[in-house]
């Protein structure tokens, strides 16, 4: 499987046509699908259309743009024209097709990228693995035992398993970066406002994303995608010091690092975390700061529990996905998760919904304060590695309790602080399963996260594709 970079020179080199190289992935797809079901709804017809168009435009000596011809996933939570979005849920099953695009979907196309169907997610993508009743669950081309993550898991598997070069994602409180750390993959979570999310919800806290195989791909997906959009008031303006300097996939090769101050956090000061888990990360890390010429400095992270804020603010978010009639009049379709918050955010009082916001407002205070003591902080992307397709349960590490939800505690800081941050394999356990290790850096500095990624792709670098099944 080519690499979307790789697939959009060839096609506008006339070495391969859009046409064939979505064949392929329709191919891919009828084959490995079944296994994993990654793709949850598929318009071939529609691909083919796009795809063919690609294909005259490089006739007529044009050229379709930086994504020519490549085959995408969409995200079932975002809008893609002409298919059903039915957000995981039963709640949205036989859906119409959709009129128009998701702003980040629209970019892609306009960029030459082809749309070839949607990808699984958990319902309204609130939890970390993807299984739902609308659709089944979704698998690791890793292991089919085990979770791809959540909830960009269907985006993972597809791209994991080659069905496709790349899978739009999005990210709330880690639904890009832990998929690509449950199936070895590159997941950026950007600045918040730096690619425009209209219906981010009440907790702004969701970015778009992409999941890919490499850090050139990751960075040019934000070239194509960022920009302000006034539909979105808080999208950051056109980053222009970075488009004199080539864009963010130019910077991903050149940007020099040396001497920033980076910080090695095991577990942020709370987390319970698998003990092979944080020594691959770890390792990953130090070699990363050798070979970058990083700065470790010792620092003792000390903040307020971010999965209780991100749990608690990010509920209200569940609102923005209902249609009138839906709540409570049809709760029972609703998975119990997701009706169990509902039914919690039904009792906020004003003066509840004050000291969550009060807990969220210390948190940026003390991570602005952390990142005045260092630069970039890296962590290990998820405290587990991969759990049961179906969905952690209870475990227990070094004789200490940890609840599912702390299954995955450092990707919620980035989220509530707005702060960029990537996930990139850092090796795989003794069983075989990928684990990740997460960059963070100051907000706005997309940039650096991207650069940090690519010299440790460089220095150390990783099976783009999930092996194949015996």
């Amino acid at each position: 499987m080519r690499t979307p970079i790789e697939v959009a020179d060839a096609v506008r080199k006339r070495a391969v046509t859009a046409v064939e190289v979505l064949e392929g992935c329709l191919a891919a797809i009828e084959a490995t699908n079944p296994a994993l079901n990654a793709f949850v709804v598929l318009d071939p017809d529609g691909a083919r259309r796009a795809a063919e168009r690609v294909d005259a435009a490089v006739a007529r000596g044009e050229d379709p743009g930086p994504f020519a011809g490549v085959p995408f996933g969409v995200k079932d939570l975002s809008d893609a024209a002409g298919m059903p979005t039915s957000k995981g849920s039963l709640l949205f099953m036989g859906a119409a097709p959709a009129i128009g695009d998701s702003l980040d979907v629209a970019r892609l196309r306009a960029a030459g990228a082809v749309p070839v169907g949607k990808t699984a997610a958990p319902e309204f993508g609130a939890v970390c693995f993807t299984s739902t009743r609308a659709w089944g669950t979704t698998r690791s081309p890793w292991d089919p035992a085990v979770t791809p993550g959540g909830s960009s898991g269907g985006s993972a598997a597809a791209v994991s398993a080659g069905m496709v070069p790349m899978a739009t994602a999005s990210d709330g409180g880690g639904s890009t970066r832990i998929p690509a750390a449950f199936t070895g993959l590159v997941g950026l979570k950007p600045s918040y406002g730096r690619i425009p999310h209209p219906d981010s919800g009440a907790s702004q806290t969701t970015c778009s994303g992409i999941l890919v195989t490499t850090v050139a791909d990751a960075a040019r997906h934000l070239d194509v995608t960022c920009g302000p959009d006034d539909r979105d008031r808080v999208s950051l303006p056109d980053p222009a010091e970075v488009r004199r300097a080539g864009g963010y996939e130019r910077l991903a090769e050149t940007l020099d690092v040396t001497g920033l101050r980076a910080g090695w956090s095991a577990d942020l000061g709370f987390a319970v975390v698998d003990p092979e888990v944080a020594g691959t990360a770890e390792l990953a890390a130090r070699e990363l700061a050798a070979a970058a010429g990083l700065r470790l400095v010792d620092v003792a992270v000390r903040i307020t529990d971010p999965v209780r804020t991100w749990l608690s603010a990010n509920a209200l978010d569940l609102y923005n996905d209902l249609e009138p009639g839906m709540w409570p009049d049809r709760a029972d379709e609703l998975e119990r998760h997701n009706r169990r918050s509902l039914e919690l955010c039904d009792g906020l009082t004003p003066a509840r919904l004050a000291r969550i916001w009060a807990r969220r407002m210390r948190l940026e205070q003390e991570v602005a304060a952390l990142h005045e003591e260092v630069d970039v902080l890296l962590t290990p992307s998820t405290a587990v590695a991969p759990f049961a397709a179906e969905g952690p349960v209870p475990t227990v590490i070094d004789g200490r309790p940890v609840h599912p939800a702390m299954a995955v505690p450092f990707t919620m800081l980035a989220n509530l602080c707005w702060n960029p941050a990537i996930s990139v394999p850092a090796g795989r356990t003794a069983s075989g399963l990928p684990v990740g290790l997460q960059i963070q850096a100051r907000r706005h500095a997309d940039e650096v996260v991207l650069r940090l990624a690519r010299i440790l792709e460089q220095h150390r670098p990783w099976p783009r594709l999930a092996p194949p099944p015996d």
